[in-house]
């Protein structure tokens, strides 16, 4: 199975968004390390959790428009003549 990636900016950004979350709401002082250990921890423990559920809405999503789609054709179907004797 393939793990999730992010890029380098992406990676930085949810270092000090982890950061600032340890110092607001629990008043510590997380460094670098830790952080990319908390990182790693959602990344691959709890990612592929959110990955599924989020692929499984979007494959609900599909479903119901391709319902919809499916309703809409049958909706532009011709009436036919009644067949003569």
């Amino acid at each position: 199975m393939n793990t999730l990636k992010l890029t380098k900016e992406q990676q930085d950004e949810a270092i000090r968004t982890i950061q600032s979350y340890f110092q607001e709401e629990r008043g510590e002082e997380l460094g670098d390390l830790a952080a990319w250990g908390v990182l790693d921890l959602f990344m691959t423990k709890l990612a592929p959790y959110i990955y599924n559920q989020a692929l499984s809405d979007a494959c609900t999503t599909v479903n119901q428009r391709m319902a919809s789609m499916e309703e809409d054709l049958f909706a532009l179907e011709r009436k036919l003549p009644p067949a003569s004797r």
